[in-house]
């Protein structure tokens, strides 16, 4: 399973009014140790009770950490070919 599945199921418990600790020993039954952690469900399930409704990671808020432009682009290409050859 994904984050996403995970998260998904977490929703659905919590909203079924199952406890955080409940919804991680079913987890862990199914998953094994490919479970997040019970601090990560509680955090999740503490989301969806306050009205969180997406299950998938806000991916536009790290846009700008994966921009291409022109300007980095260049200073990219400045710091391969000033260490192109560093021990020549």
């Amino acid at each position: 399973m994904n984050k996403e599945n995970f998260r998904f199921y977490v929703k659905v418990r919590t909203t079924l009014n199952v406890q955080v600790k409940d919804i991680h020993d079913e987890l862990c039954t199914v998953c094994g140790d490919k479970t997040p952690s019970l601090k990560v469900i509680e955090k999740w399930s503490k989301w969806f009770r306050e009205g969180q409704e997406q299950v998938e990671d806000d991916t536009q808020s790290d846009s700008s950490a994966i921009e291409t432009t022109s300007e980095n682009t260049e200073q990219v290409r400045i710091v391969i070919n000033d260490n192109l050859y560093p021990y020549v």
